[in-house]
Protein backbone atom coordinates (compact mmCIF):
# COMPACT_ATOMS: atom_id res chain seq x y z
CA UNK A 1 0.00 0.00 0.00
CA UNK A 2 2.86 2.23 0.89
CA UNK A 3 4.24 2.20 -2.75
CA UNK A 4 0.81 2.86 -4.18
CA UNK A 5 0.42 5.76 -2.04
CA UNK A 6 3.61 7.26 -2.58
CA UNK A 7 2.94 6.78 -6.78
CA UNK A 8 -0.16 8.77 -5.96
CA UNK A 9 1.23 11.34 -4.36
CA UNK A 10 3.94 11.66 -7.07
CA UNK A 11 1.81 11.55 -9.94
CA UNK A 12 -0.83 14.44 -8.38
CA UNK A 13 -0.10 17.33 -10.03
CA UNK A 14 -1.29 19.44 -6.85
CA UNK A 15 -1.43 18.10 -3.23
CA UNK A 16 -3.56 15.30 -2.15
CA UNK A 17 -5.76 14.55 0.68
CA UNK A 18 -6.19 11.00 2.65
CA UNK A 19 -9.88 11.25 1.91
CA UNK A 20 -8.74 11.07 -2.20
CA UNK A 21 -6.33 8.79 -1.47
CA UNK A 22 -8.51 6.62 0.40
CA UNK A 23 -11.09 6.93 -2.35
CA UNK A 24 -8.79 5.77 -5.18
CA UNK A 25 -7.17 2.82 -3.11
CA UNK A 26 -10.24 1.33 -2.37
CA UNK A 27 -11.53 1.71 -6.02
CA UNK A 28 -8.57 0.41 -6.85
CA UNK A 29 -8.49 -2.61 -4.77
CA UNK A 30 -12.10 -3.22 -3.75
CA UNK A 31 -11.84 -3.25 -0.20
CA UNK A 32 -12.36 -0.59 2.78
CA UNK A 33 -9.23 1.22 3.99
CA UNK A 34 -9.17 2.99 7.14
CA UNK A 35 -7.76 6.70 7.45
CA UNK A 36 -5.37 5.16 9.86
CA UNK A 37 -3.65 3.25 7.98
CA UNK A 38 -2.89 5.79 5.41
CA UNK A 39 -2.03 7.94 8.09
CA UNK A 40 0.55 5.08 9.16
CA UNK A 41 2.00 4.82 5.70
CA UNK A 42 2.28 8.55 4.78
CA UNK A 43 4.19 8.93 7.93
CA UNK A 44 6.15 5.99 6.86
CA UNK A 45 6.85 7.70 3.79
CA UNK A 46 7.40 10.84 5.36
CA UNK A 47 10.16 9.12 7.10
CA UNK A 48 12.06 7.18 4.51
CA UNK A 49 12.83 10.42 2.39
CA UNK A 50 13.97 12.82 5.32
CA UNK A 51 17.14 10.20 4.55
CA UNK A 52 20.19 12.41 3.35
CA UNK A 53 20.36 10.04 -0.11
CA UNK A 54 16.66 11.74 -1.38
CA UNK A 55 16.32 15.13 -2.86
CA UNK A 56 12.54 15.37 -2.19
CA UNK A 57 10.44 15.37 1.04
CA UNK A 58 6.95 14.78 1.67
CA UNK A 59 5.61 18.19 2.99
CA UNK A 60 1.44 18.78 3.69
CA UNK A 61 0.32 22.10 2.66
CA UNK A 62 -3.30 22.68 2.71
CA UNK A 63 -3.96 19.57 3.79
CA UNK A 64 -2.28 17.70 1.27
CA UNK A 65 0.40 15.49 0.24
CA UNK A 66 3.54 16.60 -2.10
CA UNK A 67 6.88 15.76 -2.60
CA UNK A 68 8.77 19.00 -3.08
CA UNK A 69 12.66 19.61 -3.43
CA UNK A 70 14.57 19.53 -0.12
CA UNK A 71 15.46 23.42 0.88
CA UNK A 72 19.22 22.62 0.68
CA UNK A 73 18.68 22.34 -3.31
CA UNK A 74 16.30 24.99 -4.05
CA UNK A 75 19.44 27.54 -5.11
CA UNK A 76 19.71 24.65 -7.84
CA UNK A 77 16.47 24.46 -9.12
CA UNK A 78 16.04 28.31 -9.05
CA UNK A 79 19.07 28.30 -11.53
CA UNK A 80 16.83 25.97 -13.27
CA UNK A 81 13.95 27.86 -13.23
CA UNK A 82 15.26 30.81 -14.26
CA UNK A 83 17.30 29.03 -17.05
CA UNK A 84 13.67 27.97 -18.64
CA UNK A 85 12.19 31.56 -17.82
CA UNK A 86 14.68 32.47 -20.87
CA UNK A 87 13.52 30.17 -23.06
CA UNK A 88 9.93 31.12 -23.39
CA UNK A 89 8.78 32.29 -26.64
CA UNK A 90 8.07 35.92 -28.43
CA UNK A 91 4.88 36.26 -29.65
CA UNK A 92 6.51 36.46 -33.43
CA UNK A 93 8.10 32.63 -32.81
CA UNK A 94 4.39 31.69 -31.49
CA UNK A 95 2.82 33.08 -34.46
CA UNK A 96 5.14 31.49 -37.07
CA UNK A 97 5.32 27.82 -35.00
CA UNK A 98 1.15 27.97 -35.03
CA UNK A 99 1.93 28.83 -39.12
CA UNK A 100 4.36 25.93 -39.37
CA UNK A 101 2.28 23.43 -37.67
CA UNK A 102 -0.60 24.06 -39.63
CA UNK A 103 0.60 24.05 -42.63
CA UNK A 104 3.86 22.18 -42.41
CA UNK A 105 5.67 21.17 -44.66
CA UNK A 106 6.23 25.10 -45.45
CA UNK A 107 9.15 27.15 -46.58
CA UNK A 108 9.99 30.53 -44.79
CA UNK A 109 8.45 32.64 -47.88
CA UNK A 110 5.26 30.88 -47.18
CA UNK A 111 6.01 31.53 -43.92
CA UNK A 112 6.60 35.29 -44.32
CA UNK A 113 3.80 36.22 -46.74
CA UNK A 114 1.08 34.82 -44.34
CA UNK A 115 2.50 36.68 -41.62
CA UNK A 116 3.75 39.62 -44.02
CA UNK A 117 7.04 40.25 -42.09
CA UNK A 118 10.62 38.44 -41.78
CA UNK A 119 10.94 35.68 -39.80
CA UNK A 120 14.44 34.48 -39.91
CA UNK A 121 15.14 35.14 -36.31
CA UNK A 122 11.75 33.14 -35.21
CA UNK A 123 12.63 30.10 -37.30
CA UNK A 124 16.20 30.21 -36.00
CA UNK A 125 15.17 30.54 -32.41
CA UNK A 126 12.43 27.40 -33.03
CA UNK A 127 15.02 25.61 -34.49
CA UNK A 128 17.67 25.98 -31.47
CA UNK A 129 14.45 25.26 -29.41
CA UNK A 130 13.83 22.00 -31.41
CA UNK A 131 10.11 22.90 -31.75
CA UNK A 132 10.58 22.63 -35.46
CA UNK A 133 13.25 21.40 -37.79
CA UNK A 134 13.89 20.74 -41.32
CA UNK A 135 12.20 17.76 -43.10
CA UNK A 136 13.03 18.28 -46.91
CA UNK A 137 13.61 20.48 -49.46
CA UNK A 138 10.98 22.02 -52.09
CA UNK A 139 10.46 21.07 -55.66
CA UNK A 140 10.36 24.94 -56.42
CA UNK A 141 13.33 27.19 -57.66
CA UNK A 142 15.74 27.40 -55.50
CA UNK A 143 15.14 24.57 -53.53
CA UNK A 144 14.11 26.26 -50.37
CA UNK A 145 14.08 24.21 -46.91
CA UNK A 146 11.03 22.83 -45.87
CA UNK A 147 9.86 23.46 -42.21
CA UNK A 148 7.83 21.06 -39.88
CA UNK A 149 7.18 20.49 -36.35
CA UNK A 150 9.00 18.51 -34.30
CA UNK A 151 8.68 15.34 -31.78
CA UNK A 152 9.17 17.56 -29.07
CA UNK A 153 6.51 20.18 -30.15
CA UNK A 154 4.58 16.34 -30.08
CA UNK A 155 5.68 15.95 -26.43
CA UNK A 156 5.18 19.33 -25.52
CA UNK A 157 1.78 19.70 -26.57
CA UNK A 158 0.77 15.68 -25.79
CA UNK A 159 -0.51 15.16 -29.07
CA UNK A 160 0.52 12.44 -31.53
CA UNK A 161 0.56 14.24 -34.77
CA UNK A 162 -0.96 17.20 -36.52
CA UNK A 163 -4.52 15.71 -36.50
CA UNK A 164 -4.03 16.40 -32.38
CA UNK A 165 -4.02 20.16 -32.91
CA UNK A 166 -7.30 21.88 -32.44
CA UNK A 167 -9.46 22.77 -35.04
CA UNK A 168 -9.53 26.14 -36.70
CA UNK A 169 -13.29 26.83 -36.79
CA UNK A 170 -12.19 25.63 -32.77
CA UNK A 171 -10.24 28.91 -32.23
CA UNK A 172 -11.03 31.74 -34.06
CA UNK A 173 -14.10 33.94 -32.91
CA UNK A 174 -16.66 34.63 -35.96
CA UNK A 175 -17.75 37.56 -34.47
CA UNK A 176 -14.88 39.81 -35.92
CA UNK A 177 -17.06 42.84 -37.87
CA UNK A 178 -16.20 45.90 -38.73
CA UNK A 179 -18.82 48.65 -37.93
CA UNK A 180 -22.10 48.48 -35.52
CA UNK A 181 -24.53 45.89 -36.14
CA UNK A 182 -27.64 47.54 -38.09
CA UNK A 183 -31.02 46.73 -36.87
Amino acid sequence: MNQQIEALIYASEYGIGISEIKQVLESTTGTDIEEHMIEAALESIRVRYLQEEYVVELKTINNGYQFLTKQHYYQTVNQLQTHRAKKKLSQAALETLAIIAYRQPITKLEIEQIRGVNCDYSIQRLLEKELIKIVGKADSLGKPLLYGTSDLFMDHFGITNTAGLPKLKEIIQEDNAIGEISE
